[in-house]
């Protein structure tokens, strides 16, 4: 039971994060496979997953293909009723659904002048009232549903719910630009960014490097709010494991933490172990033996 999941660059594509954190966050098997959002190639890499003219797009076991976000987070709530997507709860599942619907269709300031990027912190950008009247408006509903449904819990409806995969993208925007927003909120998009499930999607992004920089502003960066242990790839030295803690298959890549010494089967398993270890449990296994 198997879905395949086409998906766009991690660091830029928010409606990709949104599937993506479907699938992970609620444990429904899948296969990722990458589209060609920057490089030209996409409507020719979604060629046999007609009509679908964008990323995100999903293969169902059966055969069905669905596109947007929308229509996949209900796909995947009616095949999979027990996985928790929405909140059990019928009010909290009402405002939950209200929540998500005016986050698929509204917010265009934020969404059009704050593109999502995940390499680092923009320091000194210039918030427009627009962004601000999207801000207040942000602030307003998870209040809201935080006061009626969180029960003290970091997500709007207490468990993770499919309100949380959705506005992902904008805690990401919100952490990216660095924008302001009171206590509650940036307590909200603290618990994003800490979340070891999107912390796997950024590490995964950041294996990938680009030139020019999509969505590039003439602004200074600083680091990216949520650390991370400091590692880096080296090319020499004896990997105190003898097996990629992912694939289990005989190390051929090397990183250095901590005055150690890893190993991993590729580049891609090294590098996102490299951009984020704590995100990866397989990997803490081994450093914390």
């Amino acid at each position: 039971m198997t879905y395949d999941l086409y998906i766009g660059d991690r660091t830029f594509s928010s409606w990709s994060l949104r599937a993506w954190l479907m699938f992970e966050k609620f444990n429904i098997p899948y296969r990722a496979q990458m589209m060609g959002l920057y490089s030209g190639t996409l409507q020719q890499d979604l060629a046999d997953l007609a009509p679908a003219r964008l990323v995100p797009a999903i293969r169902t076991p059966d055969g069905d293909v669905v596109g947007d976000t929308m229509a996949i987070a209900e796909t995947l709530a009616e095949r999979h009723p027990d996985a928790g997507l929405w909140p059990a709860d019928q009010s909290a599942r009402i405002l939950a659904r209200w929540l998500v619907a005016e986050m698929h269709s509204g917010f265009g300031a934020l969404r059009s002048e704050c593109p999502m990027q995940l390499l680092h912190q923009y320091d000194g950008f210039g918030v427009s009232a627009e962004v601000q009247a999207d801000l207040d408006r942000l602030e307003e509903l998870w209040a809201l549903a935080r006061s009626r449904h969180s029960s003290g819990d970091p997500w709007l409806f207490g468990a993770h719910t499919l309100a949380d995969v959705f506005y992902a993208p904008i805690a990401a925007r919100i952490a990216g630009y660095n924008l302001p927003v009171g206590d509650d909120a940036a307590t909200y998009i603290s618990a994003h960014l800490k979340d070891t499930a999107f912390r796997k999607w950024r590490a995964m992004g950041l294996t990938k490097s680009y030139a020019p920089i999509p969505y590039a502003i003439n602004v200074a960066t600083r680091d990216w709010p949520q650390s991370s242990m400091a590692a880096k790839p080296v090319d020499h030295g004896t990997a105190e494991n003898a097996t990629c803690p992912y694939s289990g298959k005989p190390v051929t890549h090397l990183m250095h933490l901590d005055g150690r010494i890893f190993g991993f089967c590729n580049a891609f398993c090294r590098d996102k172990t490299v951009a984020d270890p704590e995100a990866w449990s397989d990997f803490m296994e081994i450093y914390h033996s």
